[in-house]
């Protein structure tokens, strides 16, 4: 059987064709002359982030978890830059922004909600090992706010989303990579 394409879809298609032509055209030249290698800004969410708004240097590397678009910016002391896309927190009040810093790295990290988390919900398990039924994922960076991580997460429906409890989530194989390039005393900022 035949795709029809009738005026409608036709219509349709060539409309919005139209309509993103110019948004397409603009970011292919801007990949095109961008220098990927080490950039000072990027544009997540039409909006532009700058490290240099937040950091005298980076010293250790730097973070700046973006909640409103969704994604974490890192770049390393060589200003190699990277983004991930995350899951932020649920709401306004488990959002938390600010200076922190990495101050321990896990590999197949232990899970126990916290507090808050129990009077919200009494029916979470008081303790998750390691392994696939983990909310942390594979591997955990602990920040020096207490109960906050930048962590994976073996539910990637979560990604793009307002998900968590307040930490930042990435996808298992993107904090892999991420936990291979910072240390203890990475610079993070949540804004």
């Amino acid at each position: 059987m035949k795709n029809k394409l009738s005026r409608r879809s036709f219509t349709t298609t060539m409309l919005a064709a139209g309509v993103m032509a110019p948004t397409l055209a603009k970011a292919q030249e801007q990949a095109a002359t961008a220098d990927l290698a080490a950039p000072s800004y990027v544009s997540s969410s039409f909006v532009s982030v700058n490290w240099r708004d937040y950091f005298e240097n980076l010293r250790k590397g730097v973070i700046v978890s973006d909640t409103r678009g969704r994604v974490l910016h890192f770049w390393s002391e060589e200003e190699e830059y990277i983004i991930y896309p995350t899951s932020v927190p649920l709401t306004e009040e488990l959002t938390k922004r600010g200076r922190t810093s990495v101050v321990r790295l896990v590999e197949g990290p232990e899970w126990r909600p916290t507090p808050n988390m129990l009077r919200r919900d009494p029916e979470l398990p008081r303790y998750v090992g390691p392994g696939p039924e983990n909310p942390l994922g594979t591997h955990a960076m602990y920040l020096s706010w207490q109960y906050y991580r930048i962590h994976g997460t073996n539910d990637t429906r979560k990604i793009g989303r307002q998900a968590s409890n307040g930490c930042i989530g990435l996808y298992n194989e993107d904090i892999l990579d991420l936990f291979g390039r910072c240390k203890v005393g990475t610079q993070v900022i949540l804004i």
